[in-house]
Order: C-alpha cells, then structure tokens, then sequence
C-alpha cells in the first residue's frame, strides 16, 4: 500500500462512483482519503449563509440532528431554516459517498448529527488538550467508545477560494508506540468514580483510557508538534475527504466554512479489524482492553 498518509481518488461524479478495496483499505489503515474532484455545492440562494454570524455567540458549531432539530446557529428563522435544508442536504451526499464506498458497512452505521463549522480555525482560543491545531488523534473524556470507530466525511465549502489546511502523520501504530510507554496506568476505581459522578457517559474502559492518554501525551508534546514526521494538506473549496478520524493522526490549522458528516461503526465490523486502533492497541498492550460485554455508550 501507499506510505502517503493522504491517497487521492480520482472521481468527479457521485453517480459514477464505486467501491475500490484499495482505498477502504487505505481508510482502514488511518489514511486521509481525498476526492480533489468531488465537493459538495453550495446553492447561489445559499451563499449568503456562509458567514461567520450563522453560528450563535456560545456554539463550537452549528448541529443538525436526526430529528432535523438545528442547534448552535445564529441569524433569523428564516436563515435558520434555510442552514438547515442545506446541512440536510450534505447529510444525505455524505451518507451516499460512504454508502458507496464502503458497501461492507452497510446496515451497521449509526449516524451522528451533521455539523456546519463557520468559524474561523485561525482565531479560536483554545486549551492546549482542546486545541485541534496541535497533532491528535480524536477521543473523548466524556464517552467512552470501547473501540467505536469515528468515520467521517468532510467538505470545504468556503466562498472565498481559501482552503482548509491540515497537517497529517505517522501511522497510528507508529504514534503509539512513541507515547504510551510515557502513559500513565488504568485506574478502575478511578474509571468507576468518574462513572458515579456523571462525568463520563459509561464506564471508561483500558482502551479509552489509553487513547485519551495518546491524545494528550501528542497534543502536549512540543518537540513532536514541531518535528514530528508530518504532511501539510491544503484542501480546497469544493472538495471532499474521508478518514477515521480515531486513528489518521492530524491537525486543522487553518480555514473556514466547512460541513462535516460523523459515522460510527461498531467494533471489528472493519474489513480488515486487525488494523483498527482497539486491535493495534491490544497487540501492544498483550492483552484486551475492554471489558467482556462492554459496550459504547449511545
């Protein structure tokens, strides 16, 4: 396979799509995949939705549910209701792509609310261990995953021809065995209190533990944010790309005006499990990392 940890896929028309087992095979193994050929248009009628206002003053980002609830938006009723056709819209050629792509997944996808992110990445002041500049691997304090995958779909929709720059790096493998020697240990009781007081959603498992540790240890680690084998990735408006996002190691340093779709596919229900993080994780550590009968939290 490629050692690039972006693999660019040539396709220009979503009715023409198919499944290629070398790109879920490049997805499967943390890598970006990027369809420079391939966006999600913004109608003429709602251009004048892509500012930064449409995001109310104490949201992260604006949210569409299921259940077609809009959250974190600003404006008038009106744009409100005219964001929210268009976040529905994405959602429904997001849940397309991946339906094509990965026809292995079928059935067994449970959808996330679809996010319209039009702040500006530059400008957001952030704790370091919040601070989606710096290289991470994405996981949760609050939910625990027990090795759920985080797949999702990205698209640049800026107006003003400005891209969306990430930095992308070492493989997943690669990243943790650099870190977790410096992990600190699971703590059951610990993981059981912070489940009594609410502060986690279920109880945290080895695993999530772990991953929360290789997510900090990264994120405040100066040396490896400044030197660390990676690639810097401008993606332009009108384009897409797709990876799991708990295992491409990445960061979004710049950019504004994107939509985002995220999906969760249960555990070893990859093609290939033994590539997925639960099962690197597991090979390092010689032994499993979640509970017999454990499962993520809903």
């Amino acid at each position: 396979m490629n050692s690039e940890p972006i693999v660019e896929a040539d396709a220009s028309d979503m009715a023409q799509l198919s499944p290629h087992a070398e790109w879920t095979a490049a997805v499967e193994a943390g890598k970006v995949l990027f369809f420079p050929h391939l966006g999600f248009q913004v109608l003429p009628e709602e251009r004048a939705l892509l500012r930064e206002d449409m995001l109310s003053e104490k949201a992260r980002n604006v949210s569409l549910g299921a259940d077609g609830v809009l959250k974190g938006a600003g404006g008038s009723a009106a744009d409100q209701a005219q964001l929210a056709a268009m976040v529905g819209r994405f959602r429904g050629q997001a849940l397309q792509l991946v339906d094509v792509l990965f026809p292995e997944y079928r059935g067994l996808l449970r959808v996330a609310p679809t996010s319209f992110r039009p702040k500006q990445v530059e400008t957001r002041v952030q704790s370091v261990r919040a601070d989606d500049q710096r290289m991470h691997v994405d996981a949760f304090p609050s939910r625990p995953s027990y090795g759920e995958r985080l797949l999702r779909v990205f698209a640049n929709v800026n107006p003003a021809g400005v891209p969306r720059v990430w930095r992308v790096g070492d493989s997943f493998e690669t990243v943790a065995r650099q870190f977790l020697p410096k992990a600190k240990p699971y703590s059951l009781w610990q993981a059981k209190v912070l489940n009594a007081v609410k502060a986690t959603k279920s109880l945290r498992s080895e695993y999530d533990h772990y991953m929360l540790q290789l997510h900090d240890l990264m994120k405040f680690d100066e040396a490896y944010q400044k030197n660390g084998t990676q690639v810097t990735m401008p993606f332009p408006p009108g384009c897409l790309w797709v990876c799991y996002s708990d295992q491409a190691t990445h960061a979004v340093m710049s950019g504004q005006f994107m939509m985002e779709q995220t999906l969760y596919l249960p555990p070893g229900k990859e093609v290939d499990p033994q590539s997925s993080p639960l099962a690197i994780l597991t090979r390092i550590f010689e032994r499993p990392l979640v509970g017999v009968g454990a499962g993520a939290a809903r």
